[in-house]
């Protein structure tokens, strides 16, 4: 088994390594030079602090594969300005397979719908603030553990920060809370969720970054009738994105990265493949 991780991890090493050199070579040697922003709204883990621009919708489809325990996860979302930058409306559809579960089969997850303020701020500025606000929908079956069995909220509170013309930093503080929460013998619980992640995002090129990011969550499940055990987990992930701009409006931004397990999560790996696709949905004026 040793041997077998060890052979993956050098696998995806040489793989990320021979990836980096392709793409900065197709960049460079793009024939498209239009001048356009930087990739902003694309991180993986930790959440940026801009809301989508008006006319823009925005469609993330997301995969993460576990080496350990052999858990997948499926997540596809969608970003919707509301009447303008300061509010956003999206929701997040998960679908997964979890070893832990009773069964083994995929299912779906607990459904988040979220709303997002643009409280300071936006794409071109320094500092950006934009705190999150969700309800978890309990569409999950908890009897198999792919979900709460209640309706949670959860809070975020992602900032951004540019340091400079070639570095970005992303912070998020984050709680959930879930009444009444089930397991799968149906006792239930209240739980209590935080979670804190950094990011830090190297501008190599407008339209291709390289990403590190750290993300720590503690989390509680349900022991017995009122009762519940607190658990943690960390990664540490490196990772790299990169644009396609088309002169309709389109970006298109697929993304991997190679999320790595410390502390309580150590043995853990995992591949994480993102892809977004962003365009208007207005006519410009």
């Amino acid at each position: 088994m040793r041997l077998n991780i060890k052979l993956m991890t050098t696998c995806a090493s040489s793989f990320l390594r021979h990836l980096l050199s392709a793409l900065l070579l197709v960049t460079a040697l793009s024939a498209e030079d239009k001048k356009v922003g930087p990739i902003q709204d694309n991180s993986f883990l930790v959440e940026e602090a801009y809301n989508q621009e008006p006319g823009v919708v925005q469609h993330i489809s997301t995969f993460t594969r576990y080496q350990e325990s052999k858990d997948w996860i499926y997540t596809f979302t969608q970003e919707w300005p509301v009447g303008g930058l300061a509010h956003q409306l999206s929701y997040t559809l998960p679908w997964q397979r979890l070893g832990a579960s009773l069964d083994g089969k995929q299912a779906f997850g607990d459904v988040a719908v979220n709303y997002r303020y643009q409280l300071l701020g936006d794409g071109e500025a320094r500092v950006a603030i934009s705190p999150r606000l969700s309800v978890l929908l309990p569409t999950g079956d908890e009897k198999q553990g792919y979900g709460r069995g209640a309706t949670g909220l959860q809070v975020m509170f992602p900032v951004s920060l540019v340091l400079n013309e070639s570095f970005t930093a992303h912070s998020n503080l984050g709680a959930t809370r879930t009444p009444k929460a089930r397991n799968p013998l149906g006792e239930k619980a209240t739980t209590q969720d935080l979670t804190f992640g950094q990011s830090l995002i190297w501008l190599a090129h407008p339209r291709f970054n390289v990403m590190l990011e750290y993300v720590h969550t503690r989390f509680e499940t349900v022991l017995g009738p009122d009762q519940t055990r607190t658990q943690s987990s960390t990664f540490l992930s490196p990772g790299i994105r990169w644009a396609y701009n088309f002169p309709s409006g389109l970006q298109i931004v697929p993304g991997i990265a190679v999320p790595i397990g410390l502390g309580a999560s150590r043995g853990e790996k995992a591949i994480f493949l993102y892809l977004s696709f962003e365009h208007p949905f207005t006519k410009a004026k």
